[in-house]
């Protein structure tokens, strides 16, 4: 089934969870539809003056596509920061290489599309940070306490003795 998103049915919502410098608004007629995407998630974006996108980041199970509507945005990326204008287009690929994050550095909105693949899952990672996100549980963990595979794993015959008395 095809579905129209007529532009006078358009509603800007201030993404939930969101602090100073970090307001996003996203379009909601797509949820009001019912529009469930499985593989290839969109939305469109509103972002006003002196703020930013998001936390910079990137995905490591999902590619990114932006398409600047209205207005002008500053990106930034792993190779510094670029002005994208009206028509502007950006790819944003799986990895630390496509690392990005939006500031609007004019006086006006800019709107634009994000589009996105999804396959159920993805792990974000946040370089200024060090946080990693899980999705869709939004999960978010500190790099900083990576474990190996068999760490606290040590004590195995000690599970298994305990899990045999309980029988």
């Amino acid at each position: 089934m095809a579905t129209i998103l007529r532009s006078e049915n358009r509603e800007f919502r201030e993404d939930p969870n969101k602090m100073d410098n970090f307001r996003l608004f996203s379009d909601v007629s797509r949820i009001k539809k019912g529009i469930k995407p499985k593989n290839l998630n969109f939305d469109l974006r509103l972002l006003n003056p002196g703020q930013y996108s998001s936390a910079y980041h990137s995905h490591r199970h999902a590619e990114e596509f932006f398409l600047v509507l209205i207005g002008s945005i500053t990106i930034r990326t792993p190779e510094g920061l670029d002005i994208l204008s009206e028509g502007d287009m950006v790819f944003c690929e799986m990895g630390e290489t496509g690392a990005h994050q939006f500031y609007n550095h004019g006086a006006e909105p800019c709107t634009y599309l994000d589009i996105r693949t999804y396959i159920g899952m993805d792990v974000c990672d946040y370089p200024d940070s060090g946080k990693i996100l899980i999705a869709p549980s939004l999960e978010i963990f500190n790099k900083k306490s990576k474990m190996s595979y068999f760490e606290g794993e040590e004590n195995i015959l000690k599970k298994w003795n305990e899990v045999k008395g309980k029988q």
